[in-house]
């Protein structure tokens, strides 16, 4: 317990401090306009990783078609700019779908 409650204080901290020193830095340190775009299309890339991992992936095992092709409904639904619960609905419907008619 008290190792969790340390390793808890430790992370606010270090998350306060990260936080804190990009306000704190924006004006000693300049990125030249290639860097900024770099990070930019870097945390599209992040977020984009993220979403394919967790669409394709349980655990270690490949999770099946019906997930990931809800995954695109809804990607190309928010793409064409739907309303977001229009979006929620229509990629649980198309794995719910997929998984009732037998599709892993």
């Amino acid at each position: 317990m008290t190792t969790l409650v340390f390793a808890a204080i430790v992370l606010g901290v270090g998350t306060f401090a990260f936080r804190f020193a990009g306000p704190v830095l924006r004006d000693r340190v300049e990125l030249s306009p290639r860097v900024e775009q770099l990070m930019a299309v870097s945390a599209v890339v992040l977020l984009a990783a993220l979403v394919v991992t967790s669409a394709v992936l349980d655990g270690q095992e490949f999770a099946g078609f019906a997930r990931p092709a809800g995954v695109v409904v809804g990607g190309v639904l928010a793409w064409r700019r739907a309303p977001f619960v229009v979006v929620v609905l229509a990629a649980a419907i198309t794995a719910a779908g997929l998984r009732l008619i037998g599709v892993p």
